[in-house]
């Protein structure tokens, strides 16, 4: 079970994702970094940002870390479930699942056939419009454990909407786009490696340790097949992810000076 937050944590990190997704729609960044920093906010286990194609009738996934199937569905199927009207509405703030009626879920392909599957009994799914009220995608969040009640994280949810809105809509889904199997902390790090920061920058700016930045390449090298970090970063800056903090890779973390043990005295 993912640990608490208080509210002042969650609302940090809520401007967290307002940065991120500024980032992204200026194009200085990727829209995995916002689902990066959305992770902070809700602690999930899979989730998805999509951009809605009205000319081909389906959603196109901008990021995301669901499974290939839950993905399909989420781009091909899911405007067509009995659950998407309920969505589809401005004046909604995102539907969380257990919010939703009983006899609606037993009715939905969604949950029964994709969700339920995977083992979710949480999350929230939150359509997105642009300002002149143009339908652009959708946010989907799913957890594998219940949220507890009250949670601020629903609010914030709702109020980071405009600024997602603004990234989906400005978003061009590329022809390639990363894999689902690197967690959020890891396509953090991989972000962070664009900017040709070390270990010990990257552990700095995300309040880690070197060891732990480390293991997170390890990992990225090993689930993207990539030789080496530059590969890493080459691939990444190819999928159009770039690091939050800027491209630079800034000066080395000072670290406390160790205390040499004092010279013998002369004899």
């Amino acid at each position: 079970m993912a640990a608490r937050h208080s509210t002042a944590d969650i609302l940090d990190a809520a401007v967290h994702v307002r940065d991120a997704a500024r980032s992204a729609t200026a194009g200085s960044a990727g829209v995995d970094t916002v689902l990066a920093a959305l992770s902070e906010v809700v602690e999930h286990d899979h989730a998805s940002l999509t951009r809605w194609d009205p000319r081909r009738r389906r959603h196109t996934t901008l990021a995301g870390t669901y499974p290939e199937e839950a993905t399909a569905y989420i781009e091909t199927r899911l405007h067509r479930d009995p659950v998407f009207p309920v969505l589809h509405s401005p004046a909604r703030g995102g539907l969380w699942l257990g919010d939703v009626p009983e006899p609606l879920l037993d009715a939905s392909p969604g949950f029964q056939d994709v969700l339920a599957p995977l083992g979710i009994v949480d999350g929230v799914a939150q359509c997105l419009f642009a300002s002149d009220g143009r339908y652009v995608g959708m946010l989907n969040v799913s957890l594998r454990w219940p949220r507890r009640t009250p949670d601020p994280a629903r609010a914030v949810v709702t109020l980071l909407t405009e600024v997602l809105a603004a990234t989906v809509a400005a978003a061009e889904a590329g022809p390639a786009r990363p894999p689902g199997g690197l967690s959020p902390r890891e396509r953090e790090v991989l972000a962070e490696l664009t900017a040709g920061r070390t270990n010990r920058q990257i552990a700095a700016l995300l309040h880690v340790t070197p060891r732990t930045v480390g293991t997170h390449v390890e990992h990225i090298l090993a689930k993207l097949d990539l030789p080496n970090r530059a590969a890493a970063a080459a691939q990444a800056a190819a999928w159009g992810i770039r690091s939050p903090h800027g491209g630079g890779a800034g000066p080395e973390p000072q670290l406390s000076p160790r205390r040499r043990p004092a010279a013998p005295p002369p004899r």
